[in-house]
């Protein structure tokens, strides 16, 4: 390998990604991260996944989680993705409420959320691939423009389209 983990992180980034939320249920609480790391992943069964650190709290919750919800955040939340990807700076915490799904808790407010059962977990290096089945899907009436995450920060939809502009190669590794 001749190129470092920053490196790599740097060069990821140039993909532009929607920013999620996922919640799961354990022990009587409500647990909460950031992540970016979601996709479909199948229509029949409908399947979803995201990936987690294995050595974060939220990565040793899912081997004992029946299930988890994904929300989807809109431009207007940036505040939430940072408070929960444990960014946030400010004394108080930015106003949000849980609503209570199918076994699962969602965020209220979100551009759209999915309740997922488990269906699950596998091993990818330093990070779990989890796998779940869409149980119900919520979403908004309003058509609201997403949270963007790209180059290390968040961008609206009309700046990632700029920043994409051709750049001179780059190759490392290979």
């Amino acid at each position: 390998m001749s190129f470092d983990a920053p490196t790599f992180r740097r060069t990821v980034g140039q993909f532009a990604t929607g920013v999620t939320v996922i919640t799961i249920e354990a022990e009587g609480t409500v647990h909460a991260m950031t992540a970016n790391s979601f996709t479909s992943l199948s229509l029949d069964p409908p399947l979803v996944l995201f990936c987690v650190g294995k050595n974060t709290k939220m990565g040793q919750l899912v081997q004992r989680a029946r299930g988890f919800s994904v929300n989807i955040l809109h431009a207007g939340q940036q505040d939430l993705s940072s408070y929960f990807a444990g960014a946030w700076r400010q004394e108080a915490a930015p106003p949000f409420q849980f609503a209570r799904g199918d076994g699962t808790a969602r965020l209220e407010g979100c551009a759209a959320a999915l309740e997922c059962s488990m269906y699950a977990v596998y091993e990818g290096g330093d990070h779990w691939i989890v796998v779940g089945r869409v149980e119900t899907v919520h979403r908004t009436d309003d058509r609201c423009r997403p949270l963007v995450f790209f180059d290390g920060r968040y961008v609206s939809v009309d700046e990632a389209l700029q920043d994409a502009a051709p750049r001179r190669p780059l190759v490392e590794g290979g």
